[in-house]
């Protein structure tokens, strides 16, 4: 994983929770990299697990809602790192419809070694997609996150529907309907 999400994730529990409870989180989950992230910087996915739980045993937030609350953190951060993926998109439906085929694309031109999600994005009309989520990493809550942060950002509101679609919930599928 790139260190831009490890270095935003230990942003966003010091904002939540406070500096000491990072220092915790990185003194007791015996990482690798020992907590220390460049934004640019390459890490094992293995790591954000390990803070995760670890944040998870100390809040009792379940590491779901953990992991959606950063995917919303996140967004804005990487739409204004990152503002020329979407600055073509007029609204959230245009970039989800390119994730794969033009952001996804675009971040491995930056970040070669990147290992990124795969969506399926059937569009049904312009209001409604179904997006399905692969990914070995079991994320699809932090997916979740980004996608209600994007819908924030372009002021848009949208049901979303999901359903796990295996049992290692490296499949997840969501239905995004606009209101």
């Amino acid at each position: 994983m790139k260190g831009i999400v490890f270095t935003n994730f230990l942003e966003m529990v010091e904002n939540h929770f406070g500096y000491e409870l990072v220092n915790q989180l990185i003194e007791n989950s015996d990482l690798p990299s020992k907590g220390v992230y460049t934004s640019v910087g390459t890490y094992e996915h293995s790591e954000m697990v390990k803070l995760i739980t670890g944040l998870h045993e100390r809040t009792g937030i379940p590491t779901s809602n953990l992991l959606r609350e950063f995917g919303q953190y996140l967004f804005p951060v990487l739409a204004k790192n990152y503002n020329h993926f979407i600055q073509g998109a007029n609204n959230a439906f245009e970039l989800i419809e390119g994730i794969d085929n033009y952001i996804h694309v675009e971040v491995h031109k930056l970040y070669p070694d990147a290992e990124l999600p795969h969506f399926d994005v059937e569009k049904i009309n312009d209001t409604h997609f179904v997006l399905i989520y692969h990914s070995d990493r079991r994320m699809g809550d932090f997916a979740h996150g980004l996608l209600l942060a994007c819908l924030d950002y372009y002021q848009q509101k949208a049901d979303i529907h999901i359903s796990q679609l295996n049992d290692e919930g490296s499949k997840v599928r969501f239905e995004i309907i606009a209101k």
